[in-house]
């Protein structure tokens, strides 16, 4: 190698990290900005492969390489085509959620998922196949998809769609089956840029999943606050959001929203500081945020109108709030459990409350049914998720519990969010991974696609 070329590559080296900050490596960094250097940086990868990247909020090692290659895609932005008769846009995976509703929403069309954060492309998208408040009505990303363009290990391009085993290991594979360049999306019609919300109280868990699965099919999007440092009679207390895209009627005569019923307004804070006290996140200061969280909440309220930025991305408008966990980071864990389990998702409430888990990040939602992504993570069920800081005494001996039960309840924890999962109860989890694995060593016999995610656990 030249002097040049090994400044060069100097240069590109990067650390790496989730958006959890908990396990940062070491990797190459590559910036494709055609299809063709996509091609060529596949091509150099290298012994220690590569992984496509997108805008790094996946929370774990799911995007991160050590001594290998990071083919950062944000280069590959473009829009090329909407049909807004039909409801569909043609993209470059590259391009973010938050791109796609500045230029969908005023053509009366929003994108058919989304998570709750608008910063991640649809590359990330598809390869995590991500899930939102209405995986109960609409399922995940994936299903919105009627074709993609998957460059492999091999250097070709390749048309995928629906219904094929290569769809069904991209969708969910976080990025190992190859490099996605394209993808044509389905999209969701709307009248109008703000949502009609409704919010209740629930007093505890057998409360608030009563209220769900009595009353969750009237709304197309849902998700319920738990404050899990409720203890006794109030163990899972909760507070329960859910609404639909407002119609232009319910907008109020003379208001500035029905001079521009379709403008995407969102709102900004400044920046979390980039040094954070440790231990601010504590039990003390959690506690104190969730008893005000629940007690503001209205006991019942109908038909509130609300920006979509604010009921789906209010944490987008505080950038890098991930650093209020401090430099230790934090794990975000979420599992689903399937109907029939309820008793399994009340021992592991009950287990994070005793534990004293500082979480105000903690949501529960419902799954519908299952996607055919064969590492797709929903399935007919509940889903919790909670974010906690890395540094909480006796996590790492808590989650592995927590782990154990899921596996036995026949659930799964989500990969796109993982950073500390025994590969030994993978299997167990997802059922479809030997097809998986089986597909990768067809497609991909040297390994040129590869993760910190995938040598953990084997993938």
């Amino acid at each position: 190698m030249s002097a040049d070329a090994a400044s060069a590559t100097d240069r590109d080296r990067a650390t790496v990290t989730g958006w959890g900050r908990t396990a940062p490596t070491a990797a190459r960094l590559v910036r494709p900005r055609t299809y063709e250097e996509a091609v060529a940086a596949v091509r150099d990868c290298g012994a220690r492969g590569g992984i496509p990247r997108g805008l790094g909020r996946a929370y774990g090692d799911a995007a991160q390489n050590a001594g290998g290659a990071v083919l950062d895609m944000t280069g590959l932005d473009r829009v090329h085509a909407i049909d807004a008769d039909g409801g569909t846009v043609l993209c470059d995976a590259g391009v973010s959620l938050h791109r796609l509703m500045q230029v969908l929403l005023p053509l009366g069309w929003f994108v058919p998922v989304t998570p709750g954060t608008r910063q991640v492309t649809v590359g990330g998208a598809i390869g995590a196949d991500i899930h939102g408040k209405n995986h109960h009505v609409s399922g995940s990303f994936s299903r919105h998809v009627l074709a993609l363009e998957l460059l492999t290990a091999d250097g070709a391009i390749r048309t995928v769609r629906p219904g094929t085993p290569l769809f069904d290991a991209t969708a969910g594979g976080m990025g190992l089956t190859g490099v996605i360049l394209t993808a044509t999306i389905r999209l969701q019609p709307v009248e109008t840029s703000l949502m009609s919300v409704d919010t209740e109280r629930a007093r505890d868990l057998d409360d608030l999943l009563a209220r769900l699965a009595a009353t969750d099919h009237r709304y197309r999007y849902s998700v319920a606050w738990i404050d899990l440092l409720a203890r006794g009679a109030a163990t899972g207390r909760a507070v329960l959001t859910r609404g639909d895209h407002a119609p232009l009627e319910a907008l109020p005569k003379g208001a500035r929203a029905r001079r521009d019923p379709l403008a995407f307004r969102t709102s900004r804070l400044p920046a979390a500081p980039a040094f954070v006290p440790e231990g601010l996140l504590g039990r003390t200061t959690v506690g104190l945020f969730n008893e005000f969280w629940y007690r503001k909440a209205p006991r019942a309220r109908t038909g509130r109108l609300q920006r979509l930025s604010a009921f789906f991305h209010p944490l987008d408008g505080v950038p890098h709030w991930n650093r209020v966990y401090g430099r230790c980071g934090l794990v975000q864990y979420q599992f689903a459990v399937g109907y029939g389990q309820e008793e399994a998702l009340r021992r592991i409430v009950r287990r994070v409350s005793q534990h004293r888990c500082p979480s105000f990040l903690a949501v529960l939602k419902r799954f519908g049914d299952a996607d055919p992504g064969w590492l797709s993570f929903p399935v007919p069920g509940w889903t919790l998720a909670l974010d906690v800081p890395a540094a909480l005494p006796g996590l790492g001996a808590l989650l592995d519990e927590l782990d154990e039960e899921v596996a036995a309840a026949g659930g799964r924890v989500y990969l796109a969010k993982d950073s500390r999962l025994r590969p030994d109860l993978l299997a167990a989890m997802y059922p479809r991974l030997g097809d998986f694995r089986a597909l990768r060593a067809e497609l991909d016999p040297r390994g040129v696609f590869m993760s910190d995610l995938a040598r953990r656990l084997r993938l």
